[in-house]
């Protein structure tokens, strides 16, 4: 009988504590509910809006067509080219940014300043062509390898912009069309990056 009151009582008092306890809890979750479903519906959506209003193309090499995919995308810009470069000995691709320059596009491009700084490199061809170009040494490996175009398409991957990265090397470009968001977010740290850099000079 001793036993038995003692188990009631603390059943009571078990009951007594979850009914106290209980009622915030559920407030919490109805309020964590009520947080997840409202405030982060327009910031999580706005990104996948505007990735499923695009479209995406790939490439690969040695072989294969990643440099002919950057190079469709420099000769298709129409206001804006902003180049982020680790290794850039690409000839093709530097003549498409001058023609670029020529036809009115602004190109704008900074790259890794330990891999550039050669005299006669596709950064020195740049400037002497007239396009602003800036090299960065900020960090141990400027290793960005990223074109913004137009504001709203992005060139990624792991392609540099050199010869062997086109004829030697396993890379993979990835091109993505009318996304203006992720072209945005891309900008703004090239821009911190062009930012910080200093400028290659004409030597013509």
């Amino acid at each position: 009988m001793k036993n038995n009151a003692l188990i009631t009582t603390r059943n009571r008092r078990l009951r007594n504590a979850a009914s106290a306890i209980l009622p915030p809890f559920l407030f919490f979750v109805l309020a964590l509910g009520v947080f997840l479903l409202v405030r982060p519906t327009s910031s999580l959506q706005a990104a996948p809006r505007s990735l499923l209003q695009g479209s995406f193309e790939v490439g690969f090499s040695p072989n294969g067509n990643a440099l002919n995919i950057i190079l469709n995308a420099i000769n298709g810009a129409e206001t804006s080219v902003l180049v982020a470069a680790y290794s850039f000995t690409s000839k093709p691709i530097a003549t498409a940014l001058v023609a670029a320059h020529r036809r009115g596009v602004a190109v704008r491009v900074t790259a890794d300043a330990k891999s550039n700084s050669g005299r006669y490199s596709a950064v020195t061809f740049l400037a002497n062509q007239g396009v602003p170009v800036r090299i960065n040494s900020h960090y141990a490996i400027f290793h960005h390898k990223y074109i913004v175009i137009d504001d709203r398409h992005l060139e990624t991957g792991s392609f540099n912009f050199s010869a062997a990265a086109a004829k030697s090397n396993a890379e993979n470009v990835l091109f993505l069309r009318n996304v203006p968001e992720l072209a945005e977010i891309y900008t703004r740290e090239w821009e911190k990056l062009w930012n910080e850099s200093e400028t290659v000079h004409a030597h013509y």
